[in-house]
This record gives C-alpha cells, sequence and structure tokens, in this order.
C-alpha cells in the first residue's frame, strides 16, 4: 500500500515521503493516529496545499521535545517497593510504575515513552532508563529502586 507520511515515523520515513508498507500496518496503525495518508492523487495535491503547514507543526514538535529533553535529561527518580532480604522484588516496578513516579516529582512522562528493553525491573538497585520522547529527541533518567520501609 503506497502511502504519504504526514509526520516522521521511525525506520519508515520523514514528512512528505511516499513509502509502501504493508496493508495492515498501514490500516492499523499509521491511518488511524493520523501519520499517513494514502498516497491517491487527491491527496498528493490535498498534502502539497499543507505541506508549509504541516512543516512548521512539525518544527514546534521538535522544539517541544528538545525543550523537554532539557527539563527531564539527568533526572533521579526513587521508587519504593515491597522488596525481600536478598534484593529481589516482590512483583516488578515498569514503565507505568515510572510514569506515575515521574509525576510525582513534577516530570510528565507517558508509559509509551519509557523504553525498557530489559523489561521491568526486578531488583532493588539503580537503574538508566532511556526516554524516546520524538523520533529524534531521546533522553536518559535514573530510576532507583529501593525497599519500602
Amino acid at each position: 500500500m503506497n502511502i504519504i507520511l504526514l509526520e516522521k515515523v521511525q525506520n519508515l520515513g520523514k514528512l512528505g515521503d511516499k513509502v509502501s508498507v504493508k496493508s495492515g500496518y498501514a490500516r492499523n496503525f499509521l491511518l488511524p493516529k493520523a501519520k499517513a495518508v494514502l498516497a491517491t492523487p487527491q491527496n498528493v495535491a490535498v498534502f502539497e496545499q499543507r505541506r508549509a503547514a504541516l512543516e512548521k507543526a512539525e518544527a514546534e514538535v521538535l522544539a517541544k521535545a528538545q525543550a523537554r529533553r532539557d527539563s527531564v535529561n539527568g533526572k533521579t527518580i526513587t521508587i519504593g517497593a515491597k522488596a525481600g532480604d536478598e534484593g529481589k522484588l516482590f512483583g516488578s516496578v515498569g514503565t507505568a510504575d515510572i510514569a506515575e513516579a515521574a509525576k510525582s516529582v513534577g516530570v510528565e512522562l507517558a508509559r509509551q515513552e519509557i523504553r525498557l528493553p530489559g523489561g521491568p525491573f526486578r531488583q532493588i538497585g539503580s537503574y538508566e532508563v532511556e526516554l524516546h520522547l520524538h523520533p529524534d529527541v531521546d533522553a536518559r533518567i535514573t530510576v532507583n529502586v529501593v525497599p519500602e520501609a
């Protein structure tokens, strides 16, 4: 299926690129989230008329993401969790827990922005967590998992 991207999509292309993707990816992800439109002659003409406005909006989103990165980068978040004597948690600390703890210290994060390639944390300790704020903007925070008293 041929589509025109309305914003930058990681590993696919940037604004205005005409790409061919599998129909399920387009139908289920790109089109419903308004990240792309079908590459019909009418849509191509409409896109060319709107190109300047879309580029300006994308630049604003990028600037906001960079400002968020500057305010978040290097922050430390402490999360209390129930743990056994050896430091193993009764459960785990995942993206939802990190987003909730970040909110309590005044940092707004969405679960989808938090990257945990090794899965949720199951031990007491200090962990470096990568945040994916925009396809071009990443940040790092430190998450300290401590035993609850």
